[in-house]
């Protein structure tokens, strides 16, 4: 990998971990996203679950939605999305849909289900490979300050969990 490919991954995971955060401070679960494309921010949204009683108010869901009204176009083509967890298989099948060009994620499906949440554990190259997805994935990216999210989430007294 090259350093500056490298600096512009960490650069936008770090706004998705950020957002993260935010969602925590804000009673949400903690997970974020946060959609590129030619270099500039599309969305960067948290998990909205709790706040709008919408169980598919993923962070990926809520930025793959407002990256698709910013660009009036629901094919995000040439998009990256990072995302604070591995994508679940709904996530991961919005981003296919959407054609997602690439997602890159910290803390893997296996921590979230370590910390109670009802995680399927189907992970996201199972997903590319079974259904013939050309999106390219990079997993484990700033995984510690991912897996930092769930720490302080955890510190919470108004954390709830599905």
């Amino acid at each position: 990998m090259k350093i500056k490919e490298k600096t512009f991954d960490e650069k936008y995971m770090r706004l998705a971990i950020n957002k993260a955060k935010e969602g925590i401070l804000d009673g949400q679960t903690p997970f974020g996203a946060c959609i590129i494309k030619d270099k500039h921010v599309i969305s960067c949204a948290h998990n909205n679950v709790w706040k709008n009683t919408d169980i598919t108010a993923h962070a990926e869901i809520h930025a793959i939605r407002e990256a698709c009204k910013t660009l009036n176009t629901v094919d995000l083509s040439g998009c990256t999305i990072y995302s604070t967890c591995e994508p679940c298989p709904m996530c991961f099948s919005a981003c296919h849909w959407a054609k997602i060009s690439k997602i890159v994620y910290g803390a893997r499906i296996e921590d979230a289900l370590k910390i109670g949440f009802n995680e399927l554990s189907i992970h996201s190259e199972t997903m590319k490979k079974i259904g013939g997805s050309p999106v390219e994935i990079k997993g484990n990216f700033l995984r510690e300050e991912s897996l930092s999210l769930f720490a302080l989430w955890l510190e919470q007294q108004n954390k709830r969990i599905y």
